[in-house]
């Protein structure tokens, strides 16, 4: 794969409910402790070099910011290290709280789906 791929929040779920991904969360300290899609990995400068050494380059990560714009350039620089599948979450975080559960740093809120 040479360039990464788009995802939307129904198809992540879907590979969340798989237990086949990685979500890998590049928003700041605040907004991730605030609120996260259940099981991510907080990717940032510092963690980036463990979380290279830590996944197969096979495995396939979802790139998570905050409205989606940057989690493109993210993902891109997954792929160009050698991952093979990587997703840009589509609407980012903000349409993943929107539709679907998701965890704090200190507890796990529900929200209702918004039609």
């Amino acid at each position: 794969m040479s360039e990464f791929k788009h995802i939307s929040v129904q198809q992540t779920a879907e590979l969340i409910e798989k237990d086949n991904v990685v979500i890998a969360d590049i928003r700041d300290e605040q907004s991730f402790a605030a609120g996260h899609i259940t099981n991510s990995k907080h990717l940032t400068n510092g963690t980036l070099h463990s979380f290279l050494q830590q996944f197969e380059f096979d495995q396939p990560v979802v790139v998570v910011c905050y409205h989606g714009n940057s989690s493109q350039g993210a993902a891109q620089y997954l792929v160009n290290q050698g991952f093979e599948q990587v997703y840009s979450l589509d609407g980012g975080f903000e349409s993943w709280r929107k539709q679907q559960p998701f965890s704090t740093d200190t507890a796990t809120n529900s929200t209702a789906k918004n039609d």
